[in-house]
Parts: C-alpha cells; sequence; structure tokens
C-alpha cells in the first residue's frame, strides 16, 4: 500500500487558555510571523489557543514572541504537545458506507467482512485520488461494466478454446483512461480476468492505483503509467482494447474522441462518464462523428454514463456493398 500524501504533517502544538484580549494578540502576533494559529471561545471569556508547527519548533523563540505580544505571564503558560500524525483522508473513509453497483461493492478496509459471496468487492485507499464509487460518474462507471459483462457471459461459448482464444486471454482487454483510485481498473481485472492498462496524470493517483491494485490481488494484472492523454506508444502497442472507459470531463471526452475511436477493438465497447446530463449529448456527438453507436445511457444524480460500441467492421463492409 502506498503511503497516503494525505498525513497531517503538523508534530507539535502549543496551547493556551486566556481571555479574548490576550489570545487576540497573541494571535495578531503569530499570525504576522506567519504561523497557523486557532483559536475558539470555550465559555464566558475563556479561550482556547492553539499554535501549530510542522517541525519541532524553538520554544525559547515561541515563549519570547509570547511574551512580547501579551506579557510573560501568558508565556509561562504556554504548554507544548507533540501530536502523532494523522491521515485526515483516511480517517473519513472509516465512516463512509459501502456501495453497490450492479456485482461491484466498493468498500473501505473496515467494511471487508461486508462482501458478500456473489459481490465483486473492490477494497479503495483513496487518498488524494478520484474514485471511491460514492460519486455519480464512478457507481455509472460501474454499472455500465456490470451491463458489458452479463452481456458477454450471456454469449454461446466454445466447447474448446482456440489456441487463438488463449493467446488473447493474456492480451491487455482494457483500458482505463483517467483512472483515479483504479477502482474501475480493478473491476474489470476481478470480472473479466484479463490484464487491463490505466493511465492518469497525476503521478499521486498513480501511485494509489497501483496500490489499490495490489490490495485487491490484481496487481499483476493492472498496469497503471503515467501519461497525459493518449499519445503515448504504450498504448498503441497493447491496441485494439475491447473496453475503453473513461471517467473523466466533457473537454478531454471530446478531444480524445479520435484517439479512442481508433483504439477500440470492432464490436468494442467505450464507456464515457464525468458528464453532466447536459453534457451528455456534446460528448455523444464527437463520438457519433467517428462511427460509434451509443447503446445504453444512464443517469445517476445529474450525471451521465454513455455506453458506446464500435461497429463491426464486416457489418459495415456489407452494408458498404448492399447500398452499392
Amino acid at each position: 500500500m502506498p503511503e497516503s500524501p494525505h498525513i497531517d504533517a503538523a508534530t507539535v502544538v502549543a496551547r493556551l487558555v486566556s481571555d479574548a484580549a490576550t489570545a487576540r494578540k497573541i494571535a495578531d502576533a503569530l499570525a504576522e510571523n506567519q504561523f497557523a494559529v486557532s483559536a475558539f471561545e470555550e465559555g464566558a471569556r475563556r479561550w482556547s489557543l492553539a499554535i501549530h508547527f510542522r517541525d519541532r519548533p524553538d520554544e525559547a523563540a515561541v515563549r519570547a514572541l509570547v511574551a512580547s505580544a501579551a506579557g510573560a505571564a501568558a508565556a509561562r503558560a504556554l504548554t507544548f504537545e507533540t501530536l502523532a500524525p494523522t491521515d485526515w483522508v483516511r480517517k473519513s473513509l472509516e465512516g463512509l458506507e459501502p456501495v453497490e453497483a450492479g456485482r461491484f461493492l466498493v468498500h473501505a478496509a473496515h467494511a471487508r467482512a461486508r462482501v458478500r459471496a456473489n459481490r465483486t468487492g473492490i477494497e479503495i485507499d483513496a487518498s488524494l485520488a478520484f474514485g471511491t464509487g460514492h460519486h455519480g460518474t464512478t457507481r455509472g462507471c460501474l454499472l455500465a461494466l456490470d451491463r458489458i459483462v452479463k452481456a458477454r457471459r450471456h454469449r454461446p461459448a466454445a466447447s474448446r478454446p482456440s489456441a487463438h482464444a488463449r493467446r488473447r486471454r493474456k492480451q491487455t482487454v482494457a483500458l482505463d483512461v483517467g483512472t483515479g483510485t483504479g477502482v474501475l481498473a480493478i473491476a474489470v481485472a476481478k470480472s473479466l480476468h484479463r490484464p487491463v492498462l490505466a493511465s492518469d496524470l497525476d503521478r499521486r493517483a498513480v501511485a494509489i492505483a497501483r496500490g489499490n491494485a495490489r490490495i485487491n490481488r490484481v496487481g499483476g494484472a493492472v498496469e497503471v503509467i503515467h501519461a497525459a492523454g493518449l499519445r503515448a506508444a504504450a498504448f498503441r502497442v497493447r491496441a485494439p482494447y475491447r473496453l475503453i472507459l473513461a471517467n473523466i470531463l466533457l473537454d478531454p471526452l471530446r478531444e480524445l474522441a479520435t484517439p479512442i475511436a481508433r483504439l477500440v477493438a470492432p464490436k468494442g465497447h467505450v464507456v464515457l462518464s464525468g458528464l453532466l446530463v447536459p453534457q451528455a449529448a456534446a460528448a455523444l456527438a464527437s463520438y457519433r462523428a467517428r462511427g460509434l453507436v451509443l447503446v445504453h445511457r444512464l443517469t445517476l444524480e445529474n450525471w451521465a454514463t454513455l455506453i458506446l460500441v464500435r461497429p463491426a467492421v464486416r457489418r459495415a463492409a456489407k452494408r458498404g456493398r448492399a447500398a452499392g
């Protein structure tokens, strides 16, 4: 698991209980010297003052500054306390309920026991990256993936897989653009049991997604790279993809319409999200212009998720001959 970059770096706090006038004098003096100061009223004529330090301060220098602002008695009353580092994001995740989306249950570490046998559990340590499953866009993508997986499993299967089919199982099947926490890439790896390529332009998100893939025991199946857009050679050498997911924003979705249309395989699916309902038409127009067809639309909490498919080349060719 990667270290969370969201750990509170303050290690020492100096405290003082005083009257309002003293607290105000000290707070003003320390603020001018760029100290982090908080003050609040505890009761009638009693104020609690706290000074936060990232590194261990020179206590004598701090007391001297307090003495010059509010007198020697206030400086003597000042107490210093060493604090244990706190990961506030992880602490907030402890109160989050798991999120159900079709077969998937996205949960934090404290809720592992709530994953039932018929569910695909995805444990997420969000830290600074986007994607805990609580947002309508992430949940919409998971529901879209659930729909696609169900459709594939209902297709008639060959009695014995060919050598070509066995080779394909080792090839990267899906691409997750703007992976955030890696939740969608992990969901694909767990449900399709095939390799997935994921990317993000934020290096912190890349580290978090890799850690989450390891937590979910799909670290070997989910490759996460740092990349902006889809220009990197890593995207082309693994193409075509049977599934591409992009949960980002309208403008980058429109900018990526051409490369996504080139990278997706015939009969392959594209899942787009990060769109407010009024924005869906603009995104859809960009992908329709490049030959993709809308097959389903999901709306959750005013967020739209679009499922598109690239038509099979053979069918397109037949239609062309028939028209001629």
